[in-house]
């Protein structure tokens, strides 16, 4: 089952299940939130809860996504209370992009980059047996649900960026629940957009790369997504294709498995907190900017992987900070 998302004609929130070129809408909740909480209490799955709220209203998907009116699959009214962060370096396919984007030297090349030492624990014990505890991934914190972008809008790029480069994901989304235990309601397309430029300047600027806007949709996949995934990224510049290429992830794929990298992350009592929403990136395979494609103001974003659904789409677009040197003020 996929789920989204939307605001109706009136504007109302609305949560729908994907139908073909329909989205049927559901009763009683406004909000995928709702819907999973509603689940928790009838000690329903989140699909069938889904299928017992279905009505026979229903909206033409195309029109929600043309219109604007499609939402991030998975939010909180008080976006303090979304977590957004994510994993690197669990992709066999990124070992390669990653160690030369760390390689500041042409020396270097007889030494191993931390980022080729990542990947080769993360091989070496990042998939151990269902209950036991492997190797830790890399963690990286991206900011709360204030970060996320909707589908379909531009990402804002600050104009104290180096770079704003896309990353094509798969998602895990949660909520917490009132024993703090963290329930997976499923997965969805992200884009982790990044200041690539500043973290191949030195990896120990990461932290700053990530702290920037992302984007991730449409759809919500219900459960574990298949664990060999094929997508495609393309980036569009005045309506022409200017990169492509194709992608895979899905546990199959990576050098840590789903259930080890959610234990690295929740294992923080502090991130437990009833009701939170958390949204983890779970690393991509490949980046443009690996092939020296440099992202423009205008650019669209498009990532996509047929188990999803629809594609997510963005646009880039420059924004000027609200906060300059010497802003901060005495009390």
């Amino acid at each position: 089952m996929r789920l989204i998302q939307y605001r109706d004609r009136k504007g109302e929130r609305r949560v729908g299940i994907v139908n073909g070129s329909h989205i049927q809408a559901l009763d009683q909740v406004a909000t995928m939130r709702e819907l999973a909480l509603l689940a928790l209490q009838r000690s329903t799955g989140l699909e069938r809860q889904a299928q017992l709220l279905n009505t026979d209203q229903s909206e033409d998907y195309a029109a929600i996504l043309a219109e604007a009116r499609i939402l991030a699959p998975l939010d909180h009214p008080d976006p303090a209370h979304c977590r957004v962060s994510g994993s690197g370096t669990t992709h066999l396919g990124s070992a390669t992009t990653r160690d030369k984007m760390h390689r500041r030297l042409e020396g270097d090349e007889l030494d191993k980059t931390d980022t080729q030492l990542m990947i080769e624990w993360g091989i070496a014990g990042g998939r151990p047996a269902p209950g036991q505890v492997g190797v830790q991934p890399e963690w990286f914190y991206k900011g709360d649900g204030s970060s996320v972008v909707a589908p379909g809008q531009p990402l804002p790029r600050p104009d104290f960026a180096l770079d704003g480069g896309e990353e094509p994901e798969i998602v895990g989304l949660y909520l917490i629940d009132d024993e703090g235990c963290p329930r997976r309601l499923g997965f969805a397309i992200g884009n982790e957009f990044s200041d690539h430029v500043m973290e191949r300047r030195n990896y120990l600027y990461q932290g700053h790369s990530k702290l920037r806007h992302c984007s991730f949709g449409p759809e919500l996949l219900v459960g574990l997504p298949p664990a060999h995934l094929v997508g495609m990224t393309r980036i569009r510049r005045k309506g022409r294709v200017i990169w492509e290429q194709e992608f895979l992830t899905g546990q199959d794929n990576m050098c840590h498995s789903i259930e080890n990298l959610e234990y690295h992350y929740f294992k923080y009592s502090h991130l437990l907190h009833a009701g939170d929403v958390h949204v983890h990136f779970m690393g991509a395979a490949n980046l443009s900017f690996a092939y020296s494609l440099r992202t423009e103001d205008g650019d669209s974003i498009e990532i996509s992987i047929p188990d999803f659904g629809a594609p997510l789409v963005n646009g880039i677009a420059h924004v000027t900070s609200v906060f300059s040197a010497g802003g901060v003020k005495p009390l």
